[in-house]
């Protein structure tokens, strides 16, 4: 899950407890946010400033539209932060690992939402050397 972190970043949901995704403009995204259930995880990206995984959050509440579609046929889901990766995951690290080159974050590369395989999964948190202690 992408954000840019001068509007939202890792800290700011950490801060909040509980945050809102919305916003998201893509059918792609939004099937992929669509598919998300309570207790599944995902990756906390900062695009733009940073370009890196930070951390992971789990999904509080599935399946609700979008607060700010006043049309109602886009998806967001709630998310909570479980914990920063012990070191950031840059996208250079990404793109270098031929564990990753045929991730979603690679191959759609303006997606907000991105699909990860376990196999992508575990090749990151590697890279980030796992998860650091609260």
């Amino acid at each position: 899950m992408k954000s840019e972190p001068f509007k939202y970043s890792w800290d700011d949901l950490v801060a909040e407890k509980e945050g809102t995704w919305d916003g998201v403009r893509n059918y792609r995204a939004r099937n992929n946010l669509a598919a998300m259930k309570v207790g599944e995880e995902a990756f906390f990206y900062h695009s733009r400033e940073g370009l890196e995984i930070v951390g992971v959050v789990t999904i509080s509440v599935e399946g609700i539209t979008d607060p700010t579609d006043p049309e109602g046929k886009w998806a967001a889901v709630k998310i909570k932060p479980k914990a920063k990766l012990k070191r950031p995951v840059s996208l250079q690290q990404i793109k270098a690992d031929p564990r990753l080159a045929e991730c979603e974050l690679i191959r759609l590369g303006r997606l907000s939402v991105a699909e990860l395989t376990p196999e992508e999964w575990k090749a990151i948190l590697d890279l980030g050397g796992g998860l650091a202690k609260r």
